[in-house]
C-alpha cells in the first residue's frame, strides 16, 4: 500500500496509545440503556472533537440522550458519506457473573473488557477517528463527511438515529458505514426485522385445588407460547442475489455468530423473552402477561406473521395482544460500493475477505436502508455482546479502525 493510504495506516500505528486510551475511557463512561443516559459518554467524544478543533452540533430531543453530529465539506464536489455509531449499551444489572469490572475497561491478554467494548464503543471509536483523520485531509477529498454518534439505539428508541431520520435527514447522505459487531470475517448488508408482541391472559382464577372452577392464565400462556413456534415454519421468499449471497456466506455466518446462525438468518425465530403471571403456587393464576420477540427474515413482513398470530389467539377468548415494536427487515445490494471497498481493504490489511451476510440483530443502519441509502456494517467479533465479560480484542479494534479509515478515504477520493 502506497501514498496517502500508507500515510493513514502509519498515523493509526503511531496513535495506538491515543486510540486505546480513548476507547478505554469511552467504556468507563457508563451508558446502559435502560435508562439510556449517555451524557458522560457524549462528553467524552465532545472533548476529543474540541481538542482537534472540529465543530459539532448536539441534537438532544431528550436532554439525557444527546446525539453528536459533525460534518465537513471536502475541497472538491462529490458524494456524502455518513459514519454512524451509538453511545448507549446494554445494562449489566448488579454485575452478577462478570469476572471483570463491567465499567473498568481492563486490558488483559490482548482484550479490553467492559460493557459496550464490542457493542459498540469499538465501532463508534472507529467512526470518530475516521472522521478526525479525514478532516485533516479535507481539502483533497470529494464531497461531504458526516459523523453521527447517537443515543437510544439499544431499545430502538425515538431519541437517537430515529429522531435524526425524522427531523434531520440531511445527515444521512448517500452511503453509510457503521461499526456494529460483525466479526472481521463478515460484513453486514442487511438485517432481520424484530417484531415484538405483548400478550395478556385474564381468567377468573381459583384455589389451586379447584382447577375445575377456572382456567389457568399461565397454562393458557404456555399453550400459546408453544403454538407460536409454528411461526418458524413460515417460508421466506428471497431475491436471487440475496439467496446466492447467503448460500456462500453460511460457513462464515456460523463462524462469526455461532453454529446455527446461518439457518436462523433465513427463517422466522420466536423468543418468549418475558413471562409474568400468577401470585402463589396453590392458586389458579388469574393473569399472565408475556412478551415475544419474533425476528423476520428478508422476504417476510409483519402482516404475514400477524395473520397467523390472530389464528392462534382466536382459539383463546381470554387472550388479547398488542404490537409493541416493529422494524421491517432491511437490506441493500450485497455488492454495494462500500461493501467492495471494505472487502478490498480488509484483504490488503490482514488477508481477510469478509463475506457479505444478513445480521440476526438490529442496528441503526436499517434507517439508512429504509431511505434506499446503502448501509454497510463492519465491526469486531460480538464477544460477550449482551452477556457477561463483554470484550474486544485489541488487534480486532485496530483492524476495524484501519478498514473504516481506508474505506472512507477511498470513497471520498472518488467524485462519484
Amino acid at each position: 500500500m502506497e501514498g496517502r493510504k500508507a500515510d493513514l495506516l502509519q498515523r493509526i500505528e503511531s496513535d495506538r496509545e491515543v486510540l486505546l486510551d480513548f476507547l478505554r475511557g469511552f467504556i468507563r463512561c457508563p451508558s446502559p440503556n435502560p435508562p439510556g443516559d449517555t451524557r458522560e459518554a457524549a462528553d467524552h467524544i465532545r472533548r476529543l472533537l474540541e481538542l482537534h478543533g472540529a465543530e459539532y452540533r448536539v441534537i438532544a430531543p431528550n436532554e439525557v440522550m444527546p446525539n453528536i453530529v459533525a460534518t465537513f465539506e471536502g475541497g472538491k464536489p462529490g458524494r456524502h458519506l455518513a459514519l454512524n455509531g451509538h453511545m448507549d449499551c446494554f445494562p449489566v444489572g448488579d454485575g452478577a457473573g462478570w469476572t471483570h469490572d463491567p465499567w473498568g475497561a481492563e486490558l488483559i491478554d490482548g482484550r479490553i473488557y467492559g460493557r459496550g467494548a464490542c457493542d459498540m464503543k469499538c465501532g463508534t471509536t472507529a467512526s470518530v477517528f475516521t472522521y478526525l483523520y479525514l478532516r485533516e485531509l479535507r481539502d483533497e477529498l470529494c464531497g461531504r463527511l458526516t459523523l453521527s454518534a447517537v443515543s437510544d439505539e439499544e431499545t430502538f428508541g425515538p431519541y437517537g438515529a430515529r429522531y435524526l431520520s425524522e427531523h434531520h435527514p440531511e445527515v444521512f447522505g448517500d452511503t453509510c458505514l457503521n461499526g456494529e459487531p460483525s466479526s472481521p470475517w463478515t460484513l453486514r448488508f442487511g438485517e432481520k426485522g424484530p417484531l415484538w408482541l405483548e400478550f395478556s391472559v385474564r381468567t377468573k382464577g381459583a384455589h389451586g385445588a379447584y382447577t375445575h372452577a377456572s382456567k389457568s392464565a399461565t397454562a393458557i400462556a404456555a399453550k400459546i407460547i408453544g403454538a407460536l413456534e409454528a411461526l418458524e415454519d413460515i417460508p421466506a421468499p428471497e431475491a436471487s442475489n440475496i439467496a446466492a449471497a447467503l448460500d456462500l456466506a453460511a460457513p462464515a455466518i456460523d463462524r462469526a455468530q455461532g453454529p446455527g446462525a446461518a439457518r436462523n438468518t433465513r427463517r422466522v425465530t420466536v423468543n418468549p423473552g418475558v413471562v409474568r403471571g400468577g401470585l402463589k403456587v396453590n392458586m389458579v393464576a388469574s393473569d399472565c402477561t408475556f412478551e415475544v420477540d419474533v425476528r423476520l427474515p428478508i422476504g417476510l413482513d409483519a402482516p404475514q406473521i400477524l395473520a397467523e398470530v390472530d389464528k392462534i389467539v382466536a382459539l383463546y377468548p381470554e387472550v388479547t395482544y398488542r404490537q409493541i415494536n416493529y422494524n421491517p427487515p432491511s437490506w441493500c445490494p450485497p455488492d454495494a460500493e462500500m461493501a467492495q471497498l471494505v472487502r478490498a481493504n480488509a484483504k490488503e490489511i490482514a488477508g481477510i475477505d469478509p463475506v457479505p451476510i444478513v445480521s440476526l440483530g438490529g442496528t441503526d443502519a436499517r434507517l439508512w436502508r429504509y431511505k434506499d441509502v446503502p448501509a454497510i456494517v463492519y465491526g469486531p467479533s460480538p464477544t460477550g455482546m449482551g452477556s457477561v465479560d463483554e470484550n474486544v480484542m485489541v488487534e480486532e479494534f485496530f483492524h476495524v479502525v484501519k478498514c473504516h479509515v481506508l474505506s472512507a478515504y477511498d470513497y471520498m477520493s472518488r467524485p462519484g
